[in-house]
């Protein structure tokens, strides 16, 4: 059982900043791959970010050049730095790791860019 913490959403005006972030109860070591999601009232949640055991990167379209994933092994922690942020960029967000044979959810945190 992995339990998953996230924190650092809120209130942003649009073309700011945040940085999420998710704290895993397992050590890194042991995830096959680890991301954000995000799902906005009425839609589907979407893949944000996703990051491999080996550390390569993948974005969706729409936050590409703006939205930064990382991970720090010593502190099992991921990291999600959101920078130039648009309206259409409010939502839950989500990380989500992988531990064979299961995919594990945080339990969200808002973002709300809105002047």
């Amino acid at each position: 059982q992995v339990q998953l913490v996230e924190s650092g959403g809120g209130l942003v005006q649009p073309g700011g900043s945040v940085r999420l972030s998710c704290t895993a109860s397992v050590s890194f070591a042991s995830l096959s791959t680890m991301g954000w999601y995000r799902q906005a009232p009425g839609k589907q949640r979407e893949l944000v970010a996703t990051m491999s055991s080996s550390g390569s990167t993948g974005y969706g379209d729409s936050v590409k050049g703006r939205f930064t994933i990382s991970r720090d092994n010593a502190k099992n922690t991921m990291n999600l730095q959101m920078n130039s942020l648009k309206p259409e960029d409010t939502a839950v967000y989500y990380c989500n790791v992988y531990l064979w044979p299961q995919s594990y959810w945080g339990q969200g945190t808002q973002v709300t860019v809105s002047s």
